[in-house]
């Protein structure tokens, strides 16, 4: 059963937070299309199927950060304008998009590739009962150096003791990661094979 707090709140919540930071940040989000633009870097969205509210699949829009020549290896991929956006989370801003029309969260679980649904046991699809986040607990508890066992322990958490004091506690351990421009290991991370 789903808290008043998620059932009644949650969602308006998003709405409301997601239209301030268009309203703030509509003319970062113009400037970096601008420099995608200008130096030719197409092409400027990188979209992706994942896995949504009750395993439901959605497109998952971000700033394109690797090169699209999918023949070659990720660190030949990179260029500087990603790596760039990468480095402070700027990449992610297009997912206001999909918080706005309800397919995620700004907390919640990360949402995962649609290939990796099959890979999952019934408890880890768990993380699923809630719409997937732009940050969550998993993210300002370690992210990519944690295994994915532990990854999957934390979002379940998250789901069945979720609240307005926790959100505003990962809002605001988001803002210290963000301020303190730790070094990106988003490209390091191992893909989830599996249980054993």
């Amino acid at each position: 059963m789903k808290s008043a707090y998620v059932s009644t709140f949650k969602r308006p919540l998003d709405i409301l937070v997601c239209l301030v930071l268009f309203v703030l940040t509509s003319w970062l989000l113009i400037l970096i299309s601008l420099v995608y633009l200008f130096t030719f870097q197409f092409p400027v969205l990188f979209k992706q199927e994942r896995i949504g509210l009750n395993n439901q699949t959605f497109v998952m829009y971000k700033f394109r950060t690797l090169a699209s020549d999918g023949a070659a290896s990720v660190q030949q991929r990179r260029f500087w304008l990603g790596d760039f956006l990468r480095f402070f989370s700027l990449d992610e801003l297009p997912q206001l998009w999909n918080v706005w029309v309800g397919e995620m969260s700004l907390i919640g679980p990360r949402p995962l590739p649609l290939e990796y649904l099959s890979k999952m046991n019934d408890e880890q699809k768990q993380r699923h009962l809630l719409r997937p986040g732009i940050t969550g607990l998993t993210q300002v508890s370690g992210r990519h150096a944690l295994a994915w066992e532990k990854k999957f322990d934390l979002d379940r958490y998250y789901v069945h003791h979720v609240s307005l004091v926790m959100d505003l506690k990962i809002l605001l351990k988001t803002i210290v990661l963000l301020v303190s421009m730790k070094k990106d290991q988003s490209l390091e991370e191992k893909k989830f094979e599996g249980n054993p």
